[in-house]
């Protein structure tokens, strides 16, 4: 991409914004180093995480990490690994800030570099805090990004909720302009959040709009005046990804430039 396109997307994204994020990540702390503690936590374990997933969720720098890249913005990014283990087996990670920070309505923005292959499945998605009371998907479940690997060049938005969860969330998908593959840079991927309604957008461009009305009828629009945290996280296999074949190379990697925050604008 030509550097004045890129310029211009980023223009896009960030014109409209306050200066401060009211909370961020720039991931800009020592290499080789955790994710902050003081922002995430991990989730661990295996059990297939209602998808039949094959990774194991772990808290080591095997699988989680912050490296030197050129191409991030303060040449930091965090790296979510999947590996393949002797045994077959595969061992990867997801953070999320529950308990440490939830938001809502505003920007929520991150620039990343996803990875592509048969079985790869990354996401930057939100779960509202009262789920340990109301569960899943009354909730509500906010997906900024998913890609299934072996589709690296489409992007998807989603909404699931009562009535419209799993394979019947309210979804969109989007690609590049020139169709090309996500992994092969960083983009910055964000939803703009207010009172019934959802913006979805790649690079600063809407691809997507939600608002109570499309809804099934009967269903519950469950995102207004309920807080939300964020989850970062690299699968393997799954129901929508399928698994891996012998076109699947690892470790694979997903890279998070930075998350950012912002407050809703009047």
């Amino acid at each position: 991409m030509k550097t004045s396109a890129l310029l211009l997307m980023m223009t896009l994204s960030c014109s409209t914004l306050p200066a401060t994020p009211i909370w961020q990540d720039e991931f800009d702390q020592p290499l080789g180093s955790a994710p902050d503690a003081a922002k995430w936590t991990y989730d661990l374990g295996a059990d297939g995480w209602g998808n039949a997933e094959l990774q194991e969720y772990t808290a080591t720098r095997e699988n989680s990490f912050v490296v030197a890249d050129a191409a991030a913005v303060n040449g930091r990014a965090l790296v979510l690994r999947a590996m393949r283990k002797a045994d077959g087996g595969y061992t990867s990670a997801r953070i999320k800030t529950s308990g440490k920070f939830s938001v809502t309505y505003g920007r929520i923005e991150a620039r990343m570099k996803l990875p592509q292959g048969q079985g790869i499945w990354p996401a930057f998605w939100m779960l509202a805090d009262r789920i340990a009371t109301v569960g899943w998907p009354q909730c509500g479940e906010i997906d900024i990004v998913e890609v299934v690997g072996h589709e690296p060049h489409k992007l998807h938005g989603t909404l699931h909720g009562p009535g419209y969860s799993g394979p019947n969330g309210i979804s969109k998908s989007t690609t590049l302009p020139d169709g090309a593959s996500l992994a092969d840079g960083y983009h910055i991927y964000a939803i703009d959040w207010s009172p019934g309604r959802i913006e979805w957008s790649l690079n600063g461009r809407v691809y997507a709009v939600r608002t109570p009305a499309d809804l099934p009828s009967g269903s519950e629009w469950v995102y207004d005046d309920v807080s939300h945290f964020l989850i970062l996280n690299l699968a393997v296999g799954g129901y929508w990804p399928q698994y891996p074949d012998d076109t699947t190379t690892f470790p694979q990697e997903l890279r998070v430039d930075y998350v950012r925050v912002f407050a809703p604008q009047p």
